[in-house]
């Protein structure tokens, strides 16, 4: 049975049979088949204490958001206990995959350089963990700058002298025998170094921003060999950074290059508002990267218009001419009876898809009946305004489709389409897929539709005709972050796979808050030269790799407030304040700010108030 108190993709999860989730990209994401259990994210109030007594285990986080991990037979039960004020399941987390310095106005050899290095700031890096051995970890004496490094995957804490004792041993292969964490992919090293690397045996040419800051290092876990890293496990890893950093008595600036696009993007998830909280704890800045949606084709969006002017049959109880500038409405819903304005959404489906999921979100207040179509011409009908899951099957593909209601942190409505193979199929069927909005009821028009991250679906899997704009990956849709997209320093242009803010700019420009203005700025995010994980540099792009420059300012701007003494409150939302308004002009770019350059470039030496 469906509860309010689960938002709409567990609820379709717990209603859906397991061997047709175990088939979804989505559906079985925090199921545990072998336990049986779920794990959940919940937001509470009062004690979990009595929660024990159903087999439950509680993981308290901050701010009363709490990891759960609960019995498939006691879900329904978990959604009826009053302290439990909503529940969300973990959702997959993608990383976002020159020399930087001089673009960001922090050259090496410069006044500002030599003053500012980083000392004095924690540095958290939440990725993929790190090659401690690598050089522009180290300080002069060759003992390491990470003071704690976290292996979610071992589910172990390795401190800075067991870490010293390894790089002692004399051999990378004998320093893996004491300190067996490493970085299969190199994200998170290349990650570090630009945020905080020294440079190593290249000393300047190659150092990070922050190059003598202290390193705190997080390896994401993985539930699974082959799986990515949750929600869940960020969850975690942002309270242990936070957590450390009071203990440690430090300013903390957090770096998190990875994020995925399933939500409102609006900052009502758990995860959004998780990260809103975790930012105003102790002297926190965590930067986010926006993503590399931007030209993946994920997207569309647009508004909805009804004229008030309809054809029909007079006597079907179609209101003609009715004009409102607020409400329209039909009431005769006969497609053959009703002529109007709608809009046709078309999406490719690549050869050998295994399994796709498609939201739509749109405004409550607005009521469509959407209708989708398979390449073979099979197709159904849903009214908006008609909830809950149903199953059809078109083709070769059957579809789940839920459709959701308001919750309790949330105004928009979803529908969710989980497209899997049929039975006796392995792939969906491919071609054009067309999903048509028939405006019943319009007050905004609003409406918006994402595919899953690029990463996981072929490149022939993508909307005919997408929009660029509100493509930022969740969670740096979070307001309390600073979000931070990419450009091209050799070009100063956008880079064009950089995830863009708000579709409805006229609205963002109307409001008197800037907290919907994303991305808040942008950085180097191509070709830019990185510490590899086996030794050397090697040149990477996305905007994983610009989020940490933005991370190492916010340190320097931290050290030069908090540990220098010039202002012992730059951190949080001042230091977000102080880089917008010290960002430089973007070329192509007249207007400030942009949907898809924020206030523009970082600028270290303008964002100082000297």
């Amino acid at each position: 049975m469906d509860s309010q108190k689960n938002e709409n993709l567990l609820n379709l999860a717990l209603d859906t049979a397991p061997a047709e989730r175990a088939r979804s990209l989505e559906l079985n994401v925090g199921y545990d088949e072998i336990e049986k259990t779920w794990e959940v994210i919940v937001k509470y109030h009062g004690s979990l204490e009595r929660l024990t007594d159903l087999g439950i285990r509680v993981e308290e986080l901050i701010a009363g958001y709490a990891i759960l991990t609960v019995p498939e037979t006691q879900m329904e039960s978990l959604a009826q206990i009053e302290q439990i004020e909503y529940v969300e399941k973990p959702k997959r987390l993608f990383f976002s995959d020159l020399q930087g310095q001089t673009a960001s106005c922090f050259a090496p050899g410069s006044a500002l350089y030599r003053e500012l290095s980083g000392q004095g700031v924690l540095v958290a890096v939440i990725d993929s963990g790190i090659s401690y051995w690598n050089d522009d970890f180290r300080k002069p004496d060759g003992t390491t700058r990470i003071r704690f490094l976290w292996d979610q995957v071992l589910g172990r804490e390795f401190s800075a002298q067991e870490i010293d004792a390894a790089l002692a041993a004399g051999s990378r292969q004998a320093a893996l025998q004491l300190v067996p964490s490493i970085d299969t992919s190199g994200h998170g090293t290349a990650v570090a170094g630009i945020a905080a690397g020294n440079g190593g045996e290249q000393g300047a040419a190659y150092a990070g921003v922050a190059r003598e800051s202290d390193l705190l290092i997080v390896r994401l876990g993985m539930p699974r060999a082959d799986s990515f890293p949750r929600t869940t496990e960020l969850m975690r890893a942002l309270t242990y950074t936070v957590n450390k950093a009071l203990e440690l008595e430090m300013p903390l600036a957090v770096n998190l290059s990875f994020g995925n696009t399933y939500g409102a993007h609006n900052g009502s998830s758990l995860l959004e508002r998780f990260l809103d909280n975790i930012s105003e704890i102790g002297r926190t800045v965590v930067c986010v990267g926006s993503g590399n949606e931007g030209a993946s084709g994920g997207h569309v969006g647009g508004s909805l218009r009804m004229d008030g002017t309809y054809t029909g049959y007079t006597g079907g109880g179609l209101r003609t001419n009715q004009t409102d500038t607020r409400v329209t409405e039909i009431v005769n819903t006969n497609d053959a009876a009703v002529t109007e304005q709608g809009a046709i959404v078309e999406m490719t489906v690549g050869a050998y898809e295994s399994g796709l999921n498609i939201q739509l979100w749109k405004e409550y207040s607005d009521r469509y009946l959407v209708t989708v179509v398979s390449p073979s011409g099979e197709l159904f009908v849903a009214d908006t305004d008609q909830p809950g899951k149903q199953t059809y099957r078109l083709g070769q593909t059957q579809i789940l489709f839920y459709n959701g209601e308001p919750a309790p942190y949330m105004t928009s409505q979803e529908l969710y389409f989980d497209f899997l193979p049929a039975a006796g199929s392995s792939y969906l069927e491919s071609g054009v897929w067309t999903f048509r909005l028939r405006p019943l009821r319009v007050v905004t028009g609003n409406y918006t539709f994402y595919l899953p991250s690029g990463v996981v679906r072929s490149a022939d899997t993508r909307f005919v005709r997408p929009t660029p704009d509100v493509t930022l990956t969740i969670p740096s849709t979070a307001a309390g972050v600073i979000t931070v997209g990419a450009y091209d320093p050799v070009y100063e242009a956008y880079a064009d796979f950089s995830g863009r803010g708000y579709l409805y700019q006229e609205q963002v420009n109307s409001r008197t808050s800037d907290a919907f203005v994303k991305p808040d700025l942008v950085a180097p995010g191509v070709g830019v030269i990185a510490p590899d994980r086996d030794g050397g540099y090697a040149s990477v792009t996305g905007t994983s790799f610009a989020a940490p420059f933005v991370t190492g300012a916010a340190a320097l701007l931290m050290q030069w407030g908090i540990v220098l003494g010039n202002d012992p409150y730059l951190y949080g939302e001042k230091v977000k304040a102080y880089l917008r308004k010290g960002a430089r002009p973007i070329r192509g770019v007249a207007a400030y700010p942009d949907a898809r350059v924020g206030y523009g470039a970082v600028c270290v030496e303008n964002s100082l108030p000297w």
